[in-house]
Parts: structure tokens; C-alpha cells; sequence
């Protein structure tokens, strides 16, 4: 993920990302506290939400509600996406909440 907005670059509310998913890569299932909107610019990505499974490509825009499971896997060309959230959202690995991260904190 590379950060375009967030606090330390100038005060902003929200934090937005471009992030690029390698082909085929599974990220991994977690949570986050805040409602995330991704909006898909190339490839194709498999979101499992809760555990529905849906699929995104050029020009989509998904919302992942707040206290949701999540993950992303890559399609077989990879993604890009814009991604955003408050900049105060925190995410954690489903079962351990003592372990709570600020995104990104997936490389």
C-alpha cells in the first residue's frame, strides 16, 4: 500500500491508499473498526465479506462495512485499487483484539 492522505501527510481526516494486490495473492482474513470503500482501477479481486464471496474489477466500488470479516485475493492479473477509511481505523486478525494496528499494515 502506498499512503496518498493520512494525518502525518497534512491533517486529514481519512487515510487513502493506492494498494496493488500481485496475481493470485491471498491478503489476509481480518477486521476493521471503520467502513472501508475500495474502488478497483485495474485486475480483478475476490472479496469474502462475512463470508459471501463476491468479485470486483475496473471501475467497481466496494464497501466493507465496519466490524466485517474480510479478504481480498487477488485475480489472475492482480489489482489495483484506491482505498479509504478513517484515518483513526484500526484492524485486527479475527480473535485477537489485544493486537490492534492502524492500516496499512499490509506491505
Amino acid at each position: 500500500m502506498t499512503t496518498l492522505a493520512s494525518p502525518t501527510l497534512g491533517g486529514a481526516r481519512s487515510s487513502v491508499w493506492r494498494t496493488e494486490g500481485k496475481p493470485d495473492v491471498k491478503g489476509p482474513v481480518h477486521i476493521l473498526d471503520a467502513e472501508q470503500i475500495w474502488t478497483f482501477l485495474e485486475g480483478e479481486a475476490t472479496i469474502e465479506l462475512d463470508g459471501e464471496i463476491s468479485t470486483a474489477g475496473p471501475g467497481d466500488t466496494a464497501v466493507l462495512p465496519a466490524h466485517a470479516t474480510r479478504r481480498l485475493t487477488a485475480g489472475p492479473q492482480g489489482y489495483t485499487a484506491i482505498v479509504t477509511a478513517p484515518a483513526d481505523a484500526h484492524a485486527w486478525i479475527p480473535g485477537d483484539t489485544g493486537n490492534k494496528v492502524t492500516p496499512p499494515w499490509i506491505a
